[in-house]
């Protein structure tokens, strides 16, 4: 509580807004990046490509169902709900826990890199990840532990789809799953 309440103290307009813009990506991005991965894969009759983009979107989708389930199970109530000195600078919807922007930027962050694993993809997947997650805390929609919890649901969805589309590859398909970049 006391981090909200340090954010609230120091809170200003342009960093607020900034906050803002960077929460909004959250959804276009988090889509566009499967979509676009899909897209050229299926453009350049590349199976490994049109593989890398159905593993992003399946990780979103199931990130996103962990996510929900998790969110009307516990039903936690937005930081602002319960403790007013914290003034809202964005909406929020739903239930507060996990946070679901952070964990749709934490799966796209993961997916992508696990994907393309290079330090290049990786350093500003995760920056806007770590800011997305930040962003929601500045706003006054989340604790800490939603976006913490929002961070290892969005990871691990990235992480299970892997390891779960390499086991259905071997086993149904006398194969590796391939993600990697092939040299």
């Amino acid at each position: 509580m006391q981090v909200l309440n340090e954010m609230m103290e120091n809170r200003h307009e342009d960093p607020v807004e900034l906050y803002q813009q960077i929460s909004n990506t959250t959804n276009y991005i988090s889509m566009l990046v499967p979509v676009t991965v899909l897209v050229t894969g299926i453009t350049r009759n590349d199976k490994v490509t049109i593989n890398k983009g159905l593993y992003m979107a399946e990780s979103l989708a199931a990130s996103s169902l962990v996510t929900l389930g998790l969110k009307y199970t516990f039903k936690r109530n937005r930081p602002f709900a319960d403790h007013p000195f914290i003034v809202p600078a964005s909406n929020g919807g739903s239930p507060s826990f996990p946070s679901g922007h952070t964990s749709e930027a934490f799966t796209t962050a993961t997916s992508l890199t696990m994907a393309y694993p290079k330090w290049y993809v990786a350093v500003p997947a995760y920056a806007w990840a770590a800011s997305v997650g930040y962003s929601r805390m500045y706003l006054g929609v989340h604790y800490p532990s939603d976006v913490l919890a929002g961070a290892i649901v969005g990871t691990g969805s990235a992480w299970l789809m892997y390891r779960v589309n390499r086991w259905l590859t071997r086993k149904y398909c006398k194969g590796s799953f391939k993600l990697k970049v092939q040299s």
